[in-house]
């Protein structure tokens, strides 16, 4: 699968599946090999092991509606939940 954004894993972590938490880094046009940004939502899968964190690049502002249009080319296979910290 070719992923219109840019995705990535942050290193040390663990999430459900055993692996490195998930994440979607909005903000940036060109692939990265690392990227530092505001992780300002999680993705909550309900029928999955694993949810995914979204980062987006500093000095971006991202409106549930723009983030959900961004990563749906995945998350339409899963019954997921955008969560932000209120």
């Amino acid at each position: 699968m070719v992923y219109p954004v840019n995705a990535g894993e942050l290193p040390g972590t663990v999430s459900g599946d055993g692996l490195p938490i998930d994440a979607y880094l909005l903000g940036w046009d060109a692939p990265l090999t690392g990227a530092g940004g505001t992780v300002v939502a999680v993705l909550v899968r309900a029928d999955d092991t694993e949810d995914k964190l979204v980062v987006v690049r500093d000095g971006t502002v991202w409106t549930d509606g723009a983030i959900l249009a961004a990563t749906r080319f995945q998350e339409r296979f899963f019954r997921t939940t955008l969560r932000r910290h209120s």
